[in-house]
């Protein structure tokens, strides 16, 4: 990831009526290459606090142009002043010039490479059209209203972006570190993992770190969507992002200052505005087909006539033509769709919510089933040692558990390292890991083994059968072969588990739970949140197994998870969702769809987010194109004029686009 994250590296126009215009994409699905065709973008993307002024400002010759045609129809009808002909030649081909220089020569540089049916062909031809006929001022009209089109989709794409630009601006420019006795102000880049920073009250957190003071208050609105106060404790985590609230605070470093969470949630959001949905991508290969299309149909309409009306005029089906071909520009919909899925994610980001593509806005609404794990998705992943049972001496059993477990990122064994404590613990060596059943390694000249009852079977272990039969999570512990002794532990359903389950099954949603716990854990939270089925005792590549013959089954999945395990079923799913406060890295890069704050009601609030979406791109979709075979069949017959066509174009634009922005103010 570059050290530098820069706005301008998002992109959502696609220009009217041809897909070549705008950035193109591969649409992998967990990566992307960027081909700009830079020869078609001339949008000024100044993206300071005052970006819309900039935006304004650099259009002066079209305001200069307005200002001469506006001159010349108050001069002519209504003062009724008569103006010389060469004169008024003279002021329009000026107006023009000024509103419409760029995209004339657009149109030669995109013809010139073989590019006949483009946007700037279709408006350069019909303008050219209207002063070929002697009606220069609607000419005019036509290029100057539709680079106002354009002026609107610009400022529109520039409002959008404002939720990602705040994310942007959330990052300090500077940090506090303490070198040498001395609290020295820095740039974040600088400051090196292992360093301590100070975090001043209503300071931002600016590198991810673990606390170092007693304790401290934090507002983690940047990260997870909520601005509730949030007390860390000593040697808890610190994220990049989160706002101190009460008083000074000291952080010991943990990452460099691009690898922090923040950072990579950030690249993230700006990567999701590079895969488009598939509704995007239609309109994308509809347009190639489309504006050719549209060419001969006003061709045809020019010359048809020719055969079968008695008084045929040239001129007058010339601007029936010219007509069509205003109103067939397909602005609307290449402008508010885009825009339409990029409110989408700012509407899901503001959420706590991290959707890293539009297409996966639109898949999530059509799932069937849901696929969940359980430790730290549905329950929070925060273990208790409850009961201690050993053979040997109690110090030493629980010395040699820790010493073990303190290798491990799962929450059990962080529950064990917790409940013995760190000081005075033994080294480990030779320390292996088995996923999905524990650890071994070397204390003290003992092989030690820790881990479930699975991982004794593995080693042939005796150990007594009472504790297959134990309902609670077990951590089975044995020294050189021998069966030493176990702990139980005790998770907690999160909150809004059982909520989150109701509303799926709400929306027709099949609920399944997998689980490497036992399988006496895994059914009774199953039955107390009332999931539809559940499987545990499984190993990764179990989850991997019952996941592809769900989706052989043709069931079309959501798989939510937190753990290192869980990336190979993440990515396997329809939609990978990741549990981004407590879940591992691999999770996070791995998902399509990340909850920033482990909330399971929020994985329904995503699904909310992508009916909404959607609902609105297929409005636009109906009312652009409604609107617009509308008044292409009244151009034909005569009945519109050039103005019309210019302003039912620039308006159906202006609608699809408000309606876009409608994402925006939603509440989930």
């Amino acid at each position: 990831m570059k050290e530098e994250i820069s706005i301008k590296h998002i992109h959502t126009e696609e220009h009217c009526c041809g897909p070549e215009n705008g950035p193109k994409h591969s649409h992998e699905k967990h990566h992307h290459d960027h081909d700009h065709d830079h020869d078609d973008h001339d949008h000024d993307h100044d993206h300071g606090g005052d970006e819309n002024n900039s935006l304004l400002m650099s259009r002066w010759t079209l305001w200069l142009s307005l200002f001469i045609l506006a001159a010349f129809l108050i001069t002519t009808f209504l003062l009724r002043i008569e103006v010389n002909r060469y004169a008024e030649i003279a002021l329009m081909l000026s107006a023009y010039l000024l509103a419409g220089y760029k995209t004339v020569i657009r149109a030669f540089q995109k013809v010139g490479r073989g590019d006949l049916f483009n946007e700037f062909s279709l408006m350069t031809i019909a303008t050219f059209g209207a002063f070929y006929i002697g009606e220069f001022s609607e000419g005019v009209a036509v290029m100057i209203f539709y680079e106002i089109g354009e002026l609107i989709q610009d400022l529109a794409v520039s409002r959008s972006r404002r939720s990602i630009k705040a994310l942007l601006d959330i990052r300090p420019d500077t940090v506090t570190v303490l070198r040498n006795d001395q609290n020295v102000i820095i740039s974040p880049y600088e400051v090196q993992p292992g360093e301590k920073i100070l975090v001043k009250a209503g300071e931002k957190v600016a590198l991810d770190g673990v606390l170092i003071s007693d304790s401290g208050i934090f507002n983690t609105a940047a990260l997870t969507g909520e601005s509730k106060p949030n007390l860390k404790r000593k040697n808890e985590s610190i994220l990049a992002g989160m706002i101190n609230t009460e008083k000074s605070v000291e952080i010991e470093v943990s990452a460099l200052f691009k690898d922090s969470k923040l950072s990579r949630i950030l690249e993230m959001v700006q990567d999701a505005t590079a895969r488009k949905a598939p509704t995007q991508l239609l309109v994308s290969r509809l347009a190639k087909i489309y504006t050719p299309i549209v060419f001969g149909l006003a061709l045809l309409i020019i010359l048809i006539p020719y055969f079968f009306v008695q008084d045929y005029d040239f001129q007058q089906w010339l601007y029936r033509g010219m007509v069509f071909l205003v109103i067939a520009c397909p602005c609307a919909l290449t402008i508010s769709i885009p825009l339409g899925y990029f409110g989408g994610i700012g509407l899901a980001s503001r959420n706590g919510i991290l959707v890293k593509g539009s297409n996966f806005l639109d898949v999530v609404t059509n799932i069937d089933t849901l696929v969940s794990d359980k430790t730290g998705t549905l329950t929070k992943g925060v273990f208790n040692v409850q009961h201690v049972e050993t053979k040997i001496e109690r110090e030493q059993f629980l010395n040699y558990s820790a010493s073990l477990e303190q290798y491990s990122t799962h929450p059990v064994a962080k529950a064990v390292v917790q409940y013995a404590g760190t000081p005075g613990l033994a080294k480990a060596e030779d320390v292996e890991e088995f996923s999905g059943l524990g650890l071994k390694g070397r204390i003290v000249n003992n092989i030690v083994l820790c881990g479930n009852t699975k991982l004794m079977q593995k080693f042939s272990v005796n150990y007594p059968a009472e504790l297959d039969k134990i309902v609670e999570t077990i951590v089975v512990v044995a020294v050189d072969n021998s069966y030493a002794g176990y702990l139980t532990i005790s998770d907690e359903i999160k909150e809004d588990s059982a909520q989150t389950i109701r509303e799926l099954k709400a929306l027709g949603i099949e609920t399944i739970m997998l689980s490497g716990d036992k399988k006496a854990v895994t059914s009774s939270i199953a039955k107390e949140l009332a999931i539809d089925k559940s499987y545990g005792d499984l190993l990764p590549e179990d989850k991997v197994r019952i996941v592809q013959e769900l989706k052989d089954n043709g069931k079309r999945i959501a798989f939510v998870g937190d753990g290192v395990n869980d990336a190979p079923v993440i990515a396997l799913a329809d939609v990978g969702i990741a549990m981004g406060g407590l879940g591992s890295d691999a999770a996070i890069e791995t998902a399509d769809i990340v909850i920033q704050n482990d909330q399971p009601s929020k994985i329904v609030s995503a699904i909310k987010v992508g009916k909404i979406t959607k609902s609105i791109v297929y409005q636009n979709i109906a009312l652009a194109m409604g609107i617009k075979i509308l008044v292409m069949a009244l151009g034909a017959g005569g009945i519109a004029t050039l103005w019309e066509a210019v302003f039912a174009d620039v308006g159906v634009a202006l609608l699809a686009i408000l309606n876009a922005f409608r994402i925006q103010g939603k509440r989930l």
